[in-house]
C-alpha cells in the first residue's frame, strides 16, 4: 500500500479491526519512510452487473442513481440518511446475492418501492408516481387505495 504522503511503497499494518457493520476491515498503517500514519479499508469486491433498461439498452449498475432516487422521494420527510443508506445497502446486497450478470431495471424499481413502502408511505407514493409514470389522478388514487388496502369513495364524473 502506497503512503498517501510520500508515495513510498513500504508501509506496515499497525492495527486491524472490522468496521461496525462488519462489511470491511479497517487497517491503521505507518509509512516506513516518513513515519506518518493513515487508515485504509479492505472490503470484498462486489460482482458488478449490468442493468437492462426499458428500451433494451444496458448500463452498469450505479448505486448513486438508486441513492438519488430514494433521496428525492424522501425529500422534506422525517427520514434519516442512515435509513436511506441502509436501504441502498440492502438493495445492492440483494442484487449482488442474485449472482446475475444482468438485472432488469423494473426489478430494481420494484425492490426500491417495497423498501420505501415500509419506510415512509409518502416517499413510496412519490417514487411510484415517477417510476410508474402516473398519467392522471385516478392512477394516483388507485395506488393510494392499494397502499391503504381499501377502496376510497370516488367523486362521480
Amino acid at each position: 500500500m502506497r503512503c498517501p504522503f510520500c508515495e513510498n511503497a513500504d508501509t506496515r499494518v499497525i492495527d486491524s479491526r472490522p468496521t461496525e457493520e462488519g462489511q470491511a476491515i479497517r487497517r491503521r498503517r505507518e509509512c516506513d519512510n516518513c513515519n506518518k500514519r493513515f487508515t485504509t479499508y479492505e472490503k470484498v469486491e462486489e460482482m458488478m452487473f449490468m442493468v437492462i433498461k426499458k428500451d433494451g439498452s444496458r448500463e452498469a449498475f450505479d448505486r448513486n442513481k438508486v441513492m438519488n432516487g430514494i433521496i428525492k422521494a424522501c425529500e422534506k420527510r422525517a427520514v434519516s440518511m442512515a435509513s436511506i443508506e441502509k436501504i441502498v445497502d440492502d438493495i445492492e446486497r440483494g442484487l449482488n446475492n442474485m449472482m446475475e450478470k444482468e438485472v432488469e431495471s423494473h426489478l430494481i424499481g420494484e425492490v426500491i418501492m417495497e423498501h420505501l413502502k415500509e419506510l415512509d408511505e409518502v416517499a413510496y407514493v412519490r417514487f411510484a408516481s415517477v417510476y410508474r409514470q402516473f398519467k392522471d389522478v385516478n392512477t394516483f388514487i388507485s395506488e393510494i387505495e392499494k397502499l391503504l388496502g381499501r377502496d376510497l369513495p370516488r367523486k362521480k364524473e
